[in-house]
């Protein structure tokens, strides 16, 4: 399956980035260091990068062929086993680098987040989805050099028929694998259904952002949970869902997804759509982006384009920009405001300004009250005093056989005290 880089000795890697009408140098480059972050994440070490001008795309190499026989001469110099290419590759291509030398692998980087994500999966629903997506990519790319999927899956059933190759006999262990976790997936799927529905009531927030953005650590300040946190890339997978209490009036669900990056496998974020749908449920939004990174405006546009993708792009954002105690983030701060003059400017790690995030939240929760009736029986007390609590009494009228009462909250609250007395 696709290798694990995270051996005691570290693989070194060779990446190489395209330079073409679409993507002009700096761009490139900035792509290059995101893909160094990747691959040191993934456990490999990183001993250069090249780029290369292309005028179309060869359909053998991606690059030229000479450029790729180069390459492979260099990584063999370098005594480097591992070649990145920031782009996604055929699976013809990969063959073909395959044939040029054997002992050096060449993937993309689809293949490099994959195993990243392999290697953070913690809960059964996250290692499904990250096996699926695997098995997807890894069908159309098989070669001699998968030939152990039968010891891998085996067993009875699953050896070759007459006449089949072991390529075949792959193929089809990889398609009946497919088939049982989607399985599995709609099982899990269920689930989350249930419990998504017990939490209908409640206010739900979203963070969401580009990878070590700072969503963990924020998250950490806003609700006072012992969140992992860890300066790599990915370091968050699973959704961590928390909630809240801001103040006696208003209580949130705050949820922390896996972080956004640029040119995520289309496959992959079809694959982790059911680990986002907290921010398809969400009630609000926060777009967490790194205020001290040279790359914000295009941090913010992959998010926005993650959030179409999921079909979440009409929901209400609140651009939320962390780490502003940075130096880097002082030195373009005009610009930033000027950029995002609603955004929340704040440091998770230092607890600065996050009261001013938390009374944007109870704004947004705030911003659509509704004026309802109630009636109680004088029987229900209990009832009554508990619907008071978090909304604004407008008015309290004692008839003979009730209490009736006009009281004005937000939506969330409304729903929440409607729910308590259908029970």
């Amino acid at each position: 399956m696709i290798d694990n880089f995270n051996t005691k000795s570290k693989e070194k890697a060779l990446l190489i980035g395209v330079i073409h009408s679409a993507l002009d140098e700096k761009i490139v480059k900035d792509h290059l260091d995101e893909l160094c972050l990747l691959a040191i994440t993934a456990g490999a070490e990183v001993v250069g990068n090249i780029t290369q001008k292309l005028s179309r795309i060869n359909p053998s190499f991606f690059i030229g062929t000479g450029k790729a026989e180069q390459i492979i001469s260099q990584a063999e110099e370098l005594g480097v086993s591992l070649i990145i290419f920031d782009d996604e590759l055929s699976p013809a291509q990969v063959k073909n680098y395959s044939n040029l030398e054997k002992d050096i692998k060449v993937i993309d980087r689809s293949a490099l987040i994959l195993d990243i994500f392999r290697q953070h999966a913690q809960t059964k629903e996250a290692q499904t989805q990250v096996e699926l997506a695997q098995l997807e990519y890894m069908l159309p790319r098989l070669s001699k050099a998968w030939s152990h999927l039968e010891r891998q899956m085996g067993g009875i059933g699953t050896r070759a028929g007459a006449g089949e190759t072991q390529i075949e006999v792959d193929r089809r262990l990889i398609r009946t694998r497919i088939a049982k976790l989607k399985r599995d997936l709609i099982k899990i799927e269920k689930e989350r259904e249930t419990q998504s529905k017990r939490r209908r009531n409640e206010f739900k927030v979203a963070l969401v952002g580009y990878t070590n953005a700072g969503k963990s650590t924020l998250m950490n300040a806003i609700s006072g949970a012992n969140v992992f946190v860890e300066d790599k890339l990915f370091a968050t997978l699973d959704t961590t869902i928390r909630s809240v209490e801001l103040n006696t009036a208003h209580k949130i669900l705050l949820s922390d997804t896996v972080g956004f990056v640029r040119k995520l496998p289309h496959h992959l974020v079809a694959t982790f759509k059911s680990t986002l749908k907290e921010v398809v449920d969400a009630d609000l939004i926060l777009l967490v982006i790194d205020a001290s990174s040279t790359q914000v405006v295009d941090h913010y546009n992959t998010i926005i384009e993650v959030l179409k993708e999921l079909g979440a792009e009409r929901h209400q954002t609140v651009v939320v920009m962390n780490k502003i105690d940075r130096e880097n983030a002082s030195k373009q701060l005009n610009f930033l405001k000027r950029k995002f003059p609603a955004g929340i400017y704040l440091s998770a790690l230092n607890n600065l300004r996050i009261n001013k995030l938390t009374q944007k939240i109870v704004d947004v929760m705030d911003k659509n009250f509704q004026t309802i009736d109630l009636l109680f029986s004088y029987k229900e007390a209990k009832e009554m005093a508990l619907a008071q609590k978090g909304v604004d009494v407008l008015e309290r009228k004692y008839e003979d056989d009730c209490v009736r009462l006009k009281v004005k909250a937000s939506r969330w609250r409304i729903n929440q005290i409607q729910a308590e007395l259908n029970k």
